[in-house]
């Protein structure tokens, strides 16, 4: 347990497994459960209000194995655990096939950094960060972790060069403002490549992405404003969709550029399961969507090889997959390169003020949205 400013601890080669009996012999672990390495300010705990953030501590080197009794009253078991840090690093450390979580920054920090770390097999998320600004996390390699990386009530997280594999999702933020995520990749995840999940001014940056191998490759809901260009994502059941009205009904997606990315050979079959229709073969997807501008992207191959509510390169529709209501609105799909999409452009008709313009495209429903 990590208490004091300035401390540099260093792992050569070093093991910290969960011994046979583990006991709450630490502030941290009688109240999170057994943890390899825990750095903790002083706070008050029902608030989350840091009252004495710990700084400069940096922590490299480790392998954590073996953690497997789950917290105690009701918090996650994390086995390298940051609470109210600033200038921290966590670097180059095996956190590996634990009950928890692998690496966990929470509570009001401030420019703490996770990098060339690998989180295997962790039961919970491989990291979380909670409550953080400006925390850099970058170049760390996920693998089987249930989430690969949550990022949750942040502000201006970076999120660069990380390699997520497996999982029901490999990145996923809520609630974060100025979040940029840059150049990773994210592949054979069940459900989930990356999922934005709020604030209504999200203000995201996703650029130069390869996303592959599950059921959405992006998920974007409940939030506004940011970019999406230059990803690849491609081989899911759906490439990019903004769908309104999720997680709940009333809350609305929109004010996106999404602009250069290649969205290809999205075939994947994803059967229906309660609450959601079966889909394949979808592209870019706007469900209920408002002010999205789709300009310059590159869309082939997205054909459905099962069953599937709706398909195409482009589809602009009410919620087809959900269910939910809600009609797009003043959309413009502007000068995109379509190649064997079944069809390039779908458009239900529904909504005001969206404009299909210079798209090259041979098939579209309605017909006339090519020209």
């Amino acid at each position: 347990m990590i208490r004091k400013d300035g401390i540099k601890l260093r792992g050569d080669d070093t093991v910290i497994e969960a011994p046979p009996r583990a006991k709450a012999d630490s502030p941290c672990s009688k109240l999170f459960g057994p943890e390899a390495i825990c750095v903790f300010g002083d706070a008050n705990l029902r608030t989350a209000k840091v009252t004495r953030p710990i700084s400069d501590v940096s922590i490299s080197g480790f392998t954590i194995r073996g953690f497997k009794q789950k917290a105690n009253k009701g918090f996650t078991t994390i086995m390298i655990d940051v609470f109210g840090a600033r200038n921290t690093t966590i670097a180059g450390n095996h956190v590996v096939g634990n009950a928890g979580a692998g690496i966990g920054f929470s509570a009001e920090g401030l420019n703490n950094t996770i990098e060339n770390n690998h989180l295997t097999d962790n039961e919970d998320d491989g990291l979380f960060v909670e409550r953080q600004r400006n925390a850099t996390v970058a170049n760390n390699t996920f693998t089987g972790n249930a989430i690969g990386m949550e990022v949750d009530k942040n502000i201006n997280t970076l999120i660069k060069g990380n390699d997520v594999t497996g999982g029901f999702v490999s990145i996923q933020t809520e609630d974060s403002k100025g979040s940029k995520i840059l150049s990773n990749t994210m592949h054979r995840y069940d459900i989930l490549g990356l999922l934005v999940g709020g604030p209504k001014r999200a203000n995201a940056k996703v650029l130069a992405n390869d996303i592959s191998g599950g059921d959405f490759g992006i998920f974007v809901t409940n939030s506004h404003r940011g970019t999406f260009a230059a990803n690849q994502v491609h081989n899911n059941c759906a490439g990019l969709v903004f769908a309104a009205d999720l997680p709940e009904p009333g809350n609305s997606v929109g004010n996106y550029q999404v602009m250069g990315n290649k969205v290809e050979n999205n075939t994947k079959k994803c059967p229906a399961v309660q609450g959601r229709a079966a889909f394949s073969g979808i592209g870019i997807g706007l469900f209920g969507a408002e002010g999205m501008e789709v300009r310059t992207n590159h869309l082939s191959g997205n054909i459905p090889s099962g069953p599937t509510a709706v398909s195409g390169g482009i589809v602009v529709a009410v919620d087809p997959l959900f269910g939910t209501t809600t009609k797009p609105t003043n959309n413009s799909v502007v000068a995109n390169d379509f190649g064997r999409n079944k069809p390039d452009i779908f458009w239900d008709k529904s909504g005001n003020g969206n404009r299909f313009i210079a798209n090259n495209c041979n098939t579209s429903k309605p017909k006339g949205l090519c020209k």
